[in-house]
């Protein structure tokens, strides 16, 4: 028992001084911050233990360091012209809040049982000032930066948003922010061509043109598959079809033998034909082997449509083509029947399905083409996603 509470005794002792040796670290380093997160964890937990009393000490120092740090480097931001008011106003901040952690803590008393000295100051104007200077500065930012290109006004939506999560009713910075969405957005107008001889149907063009189905998630970009009167699209994107093959309707019959050993489980006869008994006037049972035989005339029907083209980028500012890509999509319609004579026995699930199956009519061409649509709009999509225009 004894050498058990010796143990206890040199862990306790053990981590207390790892946690005064990495709060000295921190310390001497300048990380005065992380020195004081250190020591308060130790006094939360008991500020008059007498092995966590260095800590106490430590914490004076690192929190009279960390301030005159602070204040210091505030003076020499303000002393710029171009002043790092996010900075000043987040060392602002910073201070308070360290404040904020001592205070519940106190009183605190050193090892010789002296109390420990903290100098606390009310921050609250300079933080106040500090977050008005701030967002001025933010907003004039977002205000030079909404002047310029598409890449700039994307920074100024960025900063606006910095600054109306400060400050939510900011002047005019909702409507900026939008106005600098809007100029920082490229603008992309599709279009299909058609140059095969096959006609493509209108609901086929339609769902190609519905980019509400195609889940691109392009914060930066807008795909317009109507022409918006007045809008100024920076790209066009033309899905040209050149090829669209129809195949002829086709039913393939072939004629399958099927044979299977089974197992069943049957009651034993003898040779009259009666039932053979147990002691109890149970039936016995015995499991018999057979083979039973049947032939399945299956038929497939069968249609397909294979869809090539390209996707043509176009820069509309710079009246140039940039890129093609090649499309390819194929849609096969299957149908699987067949008629079955023989003994049931014989047939898997696979096979039983198979016969319950019936002849059906063979889709349209158009209805070919519109079942394609999903997988050409697959394709295109991914054409869409993988290309960045900035």
């Amino acid at each position: 028992m004894k050498t058990k509470l010796s143990y206890l005794i040199l862990f306790i002792l053990t981590v207390s001084c790892s946690g005064v040796k990495q709060a000295n670290k921190a310390l001497y380093s300048g990380n005065y911050e992380h020195a004081i997160d250190i020591a308060v964890k130790r006094l939360q937990k008991n500020k008059n233990k007498k092995n966590d009393k260095e800590q106490v000490a430590l914490l004076e120092d690192a929190f009279a360091k960390m301030k005159s740090a602070y204040t210091e480097k505030i003076g020499f931001l303000k002393k710029d012209i171009n002043v790092n008011t996010q900075k000043v106003y987040d060392l602002y901040l910073r201070m308070d809040k360290v404040q904020n952690k001592i205070k519940p803590l106190l009183p605190l008393y050193k090892a010789n049982g002296t109390p420990a000295t903290f100098t606390f100051e009310d921050f609250s104007d300079q933080i106040v000032q500090a977050k008005q200077d701030y967002v001025t500065s933010l907003y004039d930012e977002g205000v030079v930066l909404s002047k310029g290109n598409k890449k700039d006004n994307r920074k100024a939506y960025n900063t606006f948003g910095q600054l109306l999560n400060l400050y939510p009713n900011y002047q005019d910075a909702k409507k900026l922010r939008e106005e600098a969405r809007y100029k920082g957005t490229d603008f992309v107008y599709v279009t299909l061509e058609n140059n095969t001889n096959v006609v493509i149907p209108i609901r086929l063009e339609q769902a190609l043109l519905d980019f509400n189905t195609y889940g691109l998630d392009d914060f930066w970009t807008e795909y317009h598959g109507n022409p918006i009167k007045g809008q100024k699209y920076d790209y066009e994107v033309v899905l040209e079809f050149r090829e669209i093959a129809v195949s002829p309707e086709r039913l393939a019959e072939k004629e399958i033998p099927l044979e299977r050993e089974i197992i069943e489980t049957l009651y034993k006869k003898d040779r009259s034909g009666n039932y053979i008994l147990d002691d109890r006037g149970n039936k016995i049972t015995e499991e018999v082997k057979s083979i039973v035989k049947g032939r399945l005339n299956q038929v497939i029907q069968t249609k397909s449509v294979g869809v090539a083209g390209q996707v043509h980028y176009f820069d509309l500012q710079r009246n140039q083509k940039i890129n093609s890509y090649p499309l390819q999509s194929e849609f096969i319609f299957e149908n699987l029947f067949a008629e079955f004579s023989g003994d049931k026995r014989v047939l898997n699930k696979d096979e039983e399905a198979m016969i319950r199956n019936k002849f059906v009519p063979f889709p349209s061409n158009e209805q070919m083409l519109f079942d394609a649509s999903n997988d050409i709009k697959s394709r295109f999509a991914s054409i869409l996603k993988r290309y960045k225009f900035n």
